[in-house]
């Protein structure tokens, strides 16, 4: 017989990836009582199969090709990758997927932990099947929060359900390189992880049904699609994958739309992801069927989630009864960045714990503490190929569909700090400008080492920072940020 406990918290998080743990982290911090229910590692996805493996994988290959493009360096650099230091410099980067250091800072929080898989069974009530064979019956006083993360979305190709093909995550977590890997899909993932096991001695082709990196400017992502070849990587864009088989060796056969074939010893399929809500219970609490998908969930700025139905099915909006439901990061499906989900997190964690103690009535106001503002301004992203891709705020694209009376000012980057960095240097930046209110509404940089330009951008969205004041933040010299004064000089300041 399953022993039963029961067990009362102010908040009850689902999730202990790296969102999860900032809510819990944030509620306590506001003087709550707080439970993470993890069914996999602490830290999650981030921690083992995706931002830190990730990285870990391409960043000798960057800084390898680096020394290639200096001369002095070039001449020194006399070997290849070593793809085994590499793998094992990345099992570092994710404690050998062993989480007793992210356990031990959930105890040290204060935070309580319980292993096993959550799910809703009523307003506020969370049962958990835990991995110690018990079952608990959790109630919270405040607050149940969704930090679930997301789930790889394959693509309707024949012949691929049921086949052990790569997601990110067997592939982050690869034991050995192998020898050819075709990948699915041109997003941020796909195309990351192509230049990943290009440089460590895959034979690498990468399918793209549209065209490479599409939610960026053409001229960005044609930048990184000129890395990526020189790499070595076979990439085909706009080109639909028919079906997918499997030999009795292991490799795969891709068939392409237009009449192609691709074999390779691993098949990487990276087409994106969705918000990871089958089995929470949300049919519980009138969100979705008993049975079949769970549709996105709406959340406030807060992350409270809305058209929640309790009481027998009975909208509740009194302020009270519907208002204990969050969901955070990925499970709340609107901006699925760590960074972002972290933020929203921060943000979502004071919110309940104002509300709890009364702080907080109402929607709260834009760029305060309670808000997750900035996942509609200034979502900062990094592709970390080489040469890289960062992007902050709204595309011109973007910008005109919101209304705003936008122009944009574009040059390469081509700065005394950028001929310093390596020979030939190729880069390509952007300024999207509100003409109304002379101020930022987004930037683009392409480029080696790029990233590292993308938080003034920020900064200066996020601060709404006129222009002819902006003007007066002088970059240093010679570094590539002087790129800033080109395209403000563009612009005609």
């Amino acid at each position: 017989m399953t022993a039963r406990v029961e067990r009362e918290f102010d908040v009850i998080v689902i999730g202990a990836g790296a969102v999860g743990e900032n809510v819990a982290d944030r509620v306590v911090q506001g003087g709550l009582t707080a439970v993470l229910i993890e069914a996999e590692l602490v830290g999650g996805e981030c921690s083992y199969w995706a931002c830190m493996p990730s990285k870990a994988l391409l960043r000798p290959g960057t800084a390898l090709h680096g020394a290639q493009t200096v001369p002095g360096a070039e001449e020194a650099v006399t070997r290849t990758l070593d793809a085994s230091a590499v793998l094992k410099r990345r099992n570092y980067f994710t404690s050998n997927w062993q989480d007793d250091g992210q356990v031990k800072w959930v105890e040290d929080t204060g935070i309580e932990l319980i292993r096993g898989r959550g799910r809703l069974t009523g307003p506020r009530v969370v049962e958990v099947a835990g991995r110690d064979g018990i079952s608990y019956q959790l109630t919270a006083r405040h607050a149940v929060v969704l930090s679930t993360g997301s789930a790889p979305t394959p693509p309707p190709v024949d012949g691929l359900a049921g086949l052990d093909y790569w997601t990110t995550r067997e592939a982050t977590s690869a034991r050995s390189v192998p020898g050819s890997l075709a990948v699915l899909g041109g997003g941020v993932a796909g195309t990351e992880l192509a230049q990943a096991f290009a440089r460590l001695g895959s034979a690498v082709t990468l399918v793209a049904r549209g065209g490479l990196l599409s939610m960026y400017p053409e001229e960005a992502a044609q930048l990184v699609l000129a890395g990526l070849r020189a790499d070595g990587v076979d990439v085909r864009l706009n080109t639909g994958t028919e079906r997918v088989s499997r030999y009795g060796d292991g490799s795969f056969t891709v068939e392409l739309a237009d009449g192609a074939t691709i074999q390779a010893e691993r098949l990487l399929v990276a087409t994106g992801r969705r918000p990871a809500l089958g089995g929470l219970g949300l049919e519980t609490v009138g969100l979705g069927p008993a049975d079949g998908p769970v549709p996105p969930l709406r959340t406030d700025t807060t992350g409270l989630v809305e058209g929640l139905h309790v009481a027998a099915g009975k909208h509740q909006d009194d302020g009270g009864n519907s208002r204990w439901l969050y969901a955070v990061g990925d499970a709340a499906g609107k901006v699925m960045l760590t960074h972002q989900g972290k933020y929203s997190a921060r943000a979502t964690g004071d919110a309940i714990a104002a509300r709890a103690k009364g702080e907080l009535q109402g929607t709260p106001e834009p760029w305060s503490r309670f808000a997750q503002t900035a996942n509609e301004h200034a979502v900062p992203n990094v592709v970390f190929t080489d040469p890289e891709l960062a992007s902050v705020g709204r595309s011109v694209e973007r910008a005109q569909k919101d209304g705003y009376n936008v122009s944009s000012v574009e040059l390469p980057i081509s700065v005394a700090g950028s001929s310093l960095h390596s020979e030939h240097y190729e880069g390509w930046a952007q300024l999207v400008v509100d003409e109304d209110r002379k101020v930022l509404l987004g930037a683009t940089f392409a480029g080696p080492d790029v990233a590292e330009l993308l938080h003034a951008a920020t900064i200066a969205v996020v601060g709404q920072v006129p222009l002819d004041r902006l003007w007066h933040a002088v970059p240093s010299y010679p570094t590539v940020s002087e790129v800033w004064l080109r395209l403000l000089e563009e612009y005609g300041l």
